[in-house]
């Protein structure tokens, strides 16, 4: 009698069905967060949501905080890009107009829901500081470059980037007004005409 060969377990391939499977969930994680916050996340609704069984949550995501801490880590890799055309203001000025899409979005909304609610798990709060902390990354290297250039005076990035995002986030949490490109230019000149004046003092 022939000798059997064991067979290996099946290996599943990247880019595959399991990572389709998984950017759904991804993808319906942040839309009920968004929706309902974190406390709100309910297996059953995000296994319907992301058309898949609730097994298959349950299975890769035991605990319900490291799934968010997931999705609002892959949000990281996605926020807003300060680009480096050479023009300062123009770059701010799209940066700005990405940024307010990324957080209306609904990955944007469930990253402000978990920043408000998801403090006391330290899981998530991790990865709500990643977000902010990767934002804080690309600010620095366009104004590190515009320092350099004779751009910008030495100026402490994080309250720059305060100054202008901090308008941002209040236009899309009160919803009186819409952040448009006109709003962006004016937050940019206002922000870029204290800073260089203030140096001047």
């Amino acid at each position: 009698m022939a000798d059997t060969v064991p067979r290996r377990p099946a290996v599943p391939r990247p880019g595959g069905r399991t990572a389709r499977v998984r950017e759904r969930i991804m993808d319906a994680t942040v839309q009920l967060v968004g929706k309902h916050g974190l406390a709100g996340l309910r297996y059953d609704e995000l296994a319907e949501l992301a058309g898949v069984h609730k097994s298959s949550v349950y299975r890769n995501w035991p605990e319900r905080e490291t799934l968010v801490s997931e999705a609002l880590r892959r949000y990281a890799a996605e926020t807003a890009v300060l680009a480096d055309t050479g023009d300062l203001r123009r770059d701010l000025v799209e940066f700005l107009v990405e940024l307010a899409a990324c957080i209306d979005s609904p990955t944007g909304r469930a990253l402000q829901s978990a920043a408000h609610t998801g403090q006391q798990t330290p899981s998530v709060a991790r990865a709500v500081a990643a977000v902010f902390e990767q934002r804080l990354a690309i600010m620095r290297t366009r104004v590190d470059a515009a320092v350099e250039r004779g751009e910008l005076p030495p100026v402490d990035v994080y309250f720059f980037g305060e100054l202008l995002c901090s308008p941002v986030h209040l236009y899309l949490s009160r919803g009186v007004r819409p952040f448009t490109r006109a709003v962006a230019e004016q937050v940019t000149d206002v922000v870029l005409a204290g800073i260089r004046e203030t140096a001047r003092r």
